[in-house]
């Protein structure tokens, strides 16, 4: 009966299905999971629906960097128009084994900007998931066939804890996407958004995050 519960769907959001054990997930002091980060991915897209973001879901980025082929991946990736996006957003997962869902220990974000063609790891552990965003990375210029550069952002803010790392992504993710949306934002800065999120992503606001992704679940199941 318990598990029953806790697999019960309590929210459909686009083409996402979150159940009733991810509001324990929230609830408490846990890793994020894949459910959640790929919910709050999907919100993000639909407060910023710009034709030239993609935030992209962590099960397609975990396929992306374990395809057992990556000459097939180009036709995999081919819907989802990389060549035609100006940000690409990408949540980073240290699990390795494909036979296991929503495995891993660690999150992290790569970020794909066009006008400086870079991609750019935030990694709020200090770059420890560096080897799986660069296998993202060298994935997906191949499919692009693109010469970007890749680069670690050791400024990024460090989490606190060994759990909030999920957090992380989601604040970086919201802060790059109101980045990508300022009205202020220079076309071509070699800056780009680090100043924002340096500044704007504190222990105080990631750890309100979970609290806040909560009642953004909990009023959506209302209405």
């Amino acid at each position: 009966m318990e598990s029953t519960s806790l697999d019960e769907k309590i929210l459909s959001y686009n083409d996402v299905v979150l159940r009733r054990s991810d509001l324990d997930v929230l609830s408490g002091p846990y890793f994020l999971n894949d459910r959640i980060i790929e919910f709050y991915f999907s919100y993000l897209t639909s407060c910023y629906p710009f034709e030239g973001v993609l935030l992209v879901p962590p099960s397609i980025t975990f396929w992306i960097k374990e395809c057992p082929d990556i000459a097939s991946l180009k036709d995999f990736v081919e819907p989802l128009y990389f060549s035609r996006k100006q940000l690409i957003i990408f949540p980073i997962n240290d699990n390795a084994d494909v036979t296991i869902a929503e495995g891993g220990s660690h999150w992290s974000l790569l970020a794909f900007d066009r006008n400086e063609n870079i991609f750019v790891h935030h990694d709020s552990s200090g770059g420890i998931n560096n080897m799986h965003a660069n296998k993202v990375f060298r994935a997906v210029i191949y499919c692009m066939s693109s010469d970007a550069r890749y680069v670690d952002y050791s400024l990024t803010p460090r989490q606190a804890n060994g759990y909030d790392c999920g957090l992380y992504v989601t604040a970086i993710a919201r802060q790059i996407c109101r980045w990508y949306g300022s009205d202020e934002r220079p076309k071509h800065a070699k800056d780009l958004w680090f100043s924002t999120v340096t500044e704007q992503i504190m222990p105080s606001l990631v750890g309100k995050m979970r609290n806040e992704i909560l009642e953004l679940v909990q009023s959506l199941m209302v209405k």
